[in-house]
């Protein structure tokens, strides 16, 4: 069982968080990191990360979590929560980001939230409803029926109970399947029927989303460059570290991209780092993909289109000249 999965452990929904805050996001490598750190220096802001694996410690390279030096040039939040062990839930999420909203808030600065994990992003931008507390012996039965009859069967059963939700979940996405279909066995209400507010979102020109948007060549160079810097900063040491500290990951720690693979490649004694580097590029150029599909849905975006000779602090500037939120809240800019 999850140590630390608050999944629906309440029946709190939160509120979206877009009307107080900035958020600034695009897919892997597009440079998020270093425009929030200029941005942030400019308008007196806060960095509260929107990444569903730096909240792990440990897992540091894989990540691209914020270096000591990013985090003295800026104020960094919910990076290192728990240990990759434990599962770390969207409602966990939430509850962390709302307090440290209003924390900063209440300092005279401005959150600024950064990343790119799909349903935490969602959540923010339109609110989330985590629904009842886990039903482990629910769930333990469908695993069971999942591991003897495949995940399409999985999903011809969600299209039963919740034609919507079977619609609107990756076909992959076993852990958001059993989800929805335990909500429906306990509730007796779809899931989607509960999560109307992703249907809801706000004019662009009212709020102060943005997405960075880069040309595909140039932002797949910079995923096989980011990919060969992070084997040589030690990508695997990390990886065997964790391993041997933990054992054991939980699913979504070990499911994510590059760790998964690295993982793989421990267990098949394999000695061909070069076939793994070109793996793992090749799985997050497709994230990559995956995370530009997942932004156009959202309306509330405005795009940022960048450029291979833009300066970090150039853009950072462009965005700071669009805020809404600063033009109306106080204080002003230091």
């Amino acid at each position: 069982m999850p140590q630390n999965s608050n999944e629906g452990q309440a029946s709190i929904s939160y509120k979206p968080l877009v009307q107080d805050a900035i958020v600034l996001t695009g897919p892997t490598a597009s440079g998020k990191s270093a425009i929030a750190i200029a941005l942030a220096k400019i308008i007196n802001g806060e960095i509260i990360s929107l990444d569903s694996i730096a909240v792990y410690r440990g897992m540091n390279i894989g990540s691209a979590k914020p270096t000591i030096e990013d985090q003295r040039a800026a104020r960094h939040h919910l990076i290192d929560l728990v240990e990759p062990t434990e599962d770390f839930s969207v409602a966990c999420y939430l509850a962390a980001a709302h307090a440290k909203v209003e924390q900063i808030r209440e300092r005279g600065r401005y959150p600024i939230f950064v990343g790119g994990t799909p349903m935490f992003l969602k959540a923010v931008l339109r609110g989330f409803d985590p629904g009842p507390p886990a039903d482990w012996g629910f769930r333990q039965a469908v695993e069971a029926d999942l591991e003897s009859h495949g995940i399409d069967a999985l999903r011809q059963r969600l299209q039963q109970v919740d034609p919507l939700a079977a619609h609107r979940i990756g076909p992959n996405d076993a852990r958001r399947m059993i989800r929805a279909l335990e909500v429906s066995h306990q509730t007796g209400l779809p899931i989607s029927h509960r999560q109307i507010q992703f249907d809801h979102y706000q004019d662009p020109n009212e709020c102060d989303v943005f997405t960075l948007n880069w040309q595909r060549s140039h932002l797949h160079k910079r995923i096989n460059k980011r990919v060969e810097q992070m084997f040589e900063d030690g990508f695997i040491a990390e990886v065997r570290n964790l391993l041997q500290s933990y054992g054991k990951l939980s699913r979504t720690a070990a499911q994510a991209v590059g760790y998964r693979e690295i993982i793989e490649w421990i267990a098949k004694e394999d000695e061909d780092t070069n076939a793994l580097t070109e793996e793992v590029s090749a799985h997050t150029r497709q994230l990559a993909r995956r995370q530009e599909t997942w932004l156009r849905s959202f309306e509330e975006r405005r795009i940022i289109d960048v450029a291979e000779t833009d300066e970090p602090e150039a853009i950072a500037e462009k965005i700071a000249e669009k805020l809404v939120l600063c033009k109306y809240q106080s204080p002003p800019f230091d």
